[in-house]
């Protein structure tokens, strides 16, 4: 299954056999206070900036239900989030994982996308569709 759009990861985790729980980082963009004359252009045109992890949370597919009601939900927390990265965790059993499972792992992408390591993520702007990141 090919992945474009959020709701795409959503249905792609219903579907797996063993039940899942998706791990949600939201960063933010921003130019560097030291950024050069190309970069601030670039950043003006949409392009290049820093990421900033502000927000995360770990649900379950059925939980989510859609990306509209993702970004309803998001904005309960009144951050301007610019990308949102995802991953996925398998259940054992029949039984997704627990959020106290998942934890760390949360932690552990929050970290990921601090440092610029984020190739192991799905990374979807604010309409909910998939962007290569470089």
């Amino acid at each position: 299954m090919s992945i474009s759009h959020f709701d795409d990861l959503i249905a792609a985790a219903l579907a797996q056999p063993d039940a899942q729980r998706l791990l949600l980082v939201f960063a933010s963009v921003a130019l560097p206070t030291n950024a050069s004359p190309a970069q601030r252009a670039a950043f003006d045109a949409g392009q290049g900036g820093e990421l900033t992890p502000i927000m995360c949370v770990d649900k379950s597919p059925a939980e989510l239900g859609s990306f509209a009601a993702l970004l309803a939900e998001s904005a309960q927390f009144g951050h301007d989030w610019a990308i949102v990265f995802a991953a996925g965790m398998s259940g054992h059993g029949g039984m997704p994982p627990s959020g106290d499972e998942a934890e760390p792992y949360l932690r552990q992408m929050v970290e990921s996308v601090k440092e610029g390591v984020i190739d192991n993520f799905i990374a979807f702007n604010r309409e909910g569709k998939a962007v290569a990141l470089r």
